[in-house]
């Protein structure tokens, strides 16, 4: 179970349906309270219009024997008297809640004749008993009663329970107050059924209860197909990598699908990746290969004069034997030093340093090396590397300069751009990116006896990037090769 719901599409498909059924239940809620008020509204209108109508017959002076009343299960009806007592209403009506006492027999209701006002005085003792719970309407007695021949503005709604030949239900009751020509107020009460809005209620509830799983099973399904197609792809990536991971082979790629959404720049994105690995890779290994090849021929060369030296001591070369030597530790240096700025080691961020200082340094003692506008400009970064990437570039143009090097150092916004300049021939166009390269030599320099092993302008460039810079060939003002290291300065 838990793998299962560990899967996207599971996921998916559960938070789905949970997300629509909160929402339909909620919609069911707000549309089950908008029904119930609605239907609840009509009811109390109906009371009210029913209560009205009888009272303005009363009004106009028609007999409680002759008023037109309703159906009774539909629109009870009861007029009272203002000491409580029932004085006209349909004989069906067997109790009307809140606390509506039916007329005792011989009330008068069927002579027409309106009954005594109060002069009895069991009828006052059967008003006072009844008093209390005579009018279902606000608890505002002070207001004046209608006058004669006149109904009450208002109609209040109140619940109650009205008992028709020995059925109770639940009805909505309106009360309205009218004065007759003999100058007696009396209150009409009419009821409303709520039969119907429970029916409506109740029948709304059943649908819901039962459509709703229903539409549940029908969005889960739903969810579940359409995740599982949107995801087909991502499958297919999995599969993909998985096959690479078993093979070990960086050449292959995961199927891009034919669209633009999420999935296929997930694609795009790991075929990026697998093509800046298979790249990082194969650059491993060739360095490997190249750093191979180069330790392999002054360590031979040290062999063999050392071996000789050992056969026959007056033979040995100890001049060569140091120059192979001090070569085998430039290249192994080159190698560390390649090595830690792979692992991403960074310069320190607090270190200032002047760096025109540096250039002077480094360019005293070489001959046909001259400076231009070197003045006192502040970086931040490693002093050692940088002296480094300088040294690099100096050595780059002694080996190819004929007759001068011209070294300029300029501040541009904030940017401090070193310039290295020879008048040697130059490099090509379409070399000026290659010679980046680790272990990449030119003829011209292959051929030479003091070139170096292809590491110098590789190290200058990751140096200058390190430091958050850029390092770019050109072409000189004498036609030669130009190096533009450029570096931010010191905040």
């Amino acid at each position: 179970m838990r793998r299962r719901l560990g899967s996207v599409r599971a996921r998916a498909t559960l938070n789905a349906t949970l997300v629509v059924a909160v929402a339909l239940v909620a919609a069911g809620t707000a549309v089950l309270l908008a029904l119930r008020a609605n239907l609840i509204d009509q009811a109390d209108a109906k009371a009210a219009n029913v209560a009205r109508k009888v009272a303005l017959d009363l009004a106009f002076g028609v007999p409680y024997a002759e008023l037109d009343l309703p159906n009774a299960e539909d629109s009870p009806v009861q007029v009272l008297n203002p000491q409580g007592r029932v004085v006209a209403g349909d004989d069906d009506v067997e109790s009307m809640s809140p606390a509506l006492a039916p007329a005792p027999a011989g009330s008068g209701r069927a002579d027409g004749a309106a009954p005594a006002t109060g002069d009895d005085d069991d009828d006052a003792d059967d008003g006072d008993r009844n008093r209390g719970r005579d009018r279902h309407r606000d608890d505002d007695d002070d207001d004046d009663p209608p006058a004669v021949g006149e109904i009450s503005e208002e109609a209040p709604i109140t619940p109650g329970a009205v008992t028709v030949d020995g059925h109770t239900a639940d009805y909505r009751i309106a009360a309205v107050d009218v004065t007759t020509s003999e100058k007696v107020t009396l209150t009409v009460y009419a009821g409303a059924s709520l039969s119907a809005e429970e029916g409506a209620v109740g029948t709304v509830q059943t649908a819901m209860l039962i459509g709703l799983p229903l539409l549940l099973v029908t969005v889960g399904c739903a969810t579940y197909v359409v995740t599982r197609r949107a995801l087909r792809p991502v499958e297919g990536i999995r599969v993909e990598m998985a096959a690479i991971t078993a093979s070990e082979d960086l050449s292959r790629r995961v199927p891009e699908p034919d669209t633009h959404d999420e999935i296929a720049r997930l694609a795009r994105t790991t075929n990026e990746t697998l093509a800046a690995l298979e790249t990082s890779v194969e650059r491993q290994r060739r360095f490997v290969a190249d750093a191979s090849h180069e330790l392999r021929s002054p360590i031979a060369s040290l062999r063999t004069q050392l071996e000789v030296g050992a056969a026959h001591p007056e033979l040995l070369d100890v001049e060569g034997a140091v120059l192979d030597t001090v070569r085998l530790q430039r290249l192994a240096a080159d190698l560390l030093l390649l090595a830690r700025l792979d692992a991403g080691e960074r310069p320190p961020q607090d270190a200032r340093f002047d760096l025109a200082k540096l250039v002077r340094e480094e360019a005293d003692g070489r001959d046909r090396v001259h400076l231009d506008g070197v003045g006192s400009v502040e970086v931040t970064g490693s002093r050692g590397q940088l002296v480094r990437a300088l040294a690099n570039l100096l050595d780059n143009a002694e080996r190819h300069a004929r007759d001068r090097i011209d070294v300029a150092l300029r501040t541009e916004g904030t940017w401090v751009v070193l310039r290295v300049a020879d008048d040697g021939s130059g490099v090509p166009v379409e070399e000026r990116e290659r010679i980046f390269e680790r272990f990449v030599r030119l003829d011209e320099s292959r051929s030479r006896d003091d070139g170096g092993a292809g590491l110098g302008l590789a190290i200058a460039r990751d140096i200058a990037v390190r430091h958050g810079g850029t390092l770019r060939a050109g072409e000189a003002p004498q036609g030669g090769a130009l190096f533009e290291l450029r570096v931010p300065t010191a905040p």
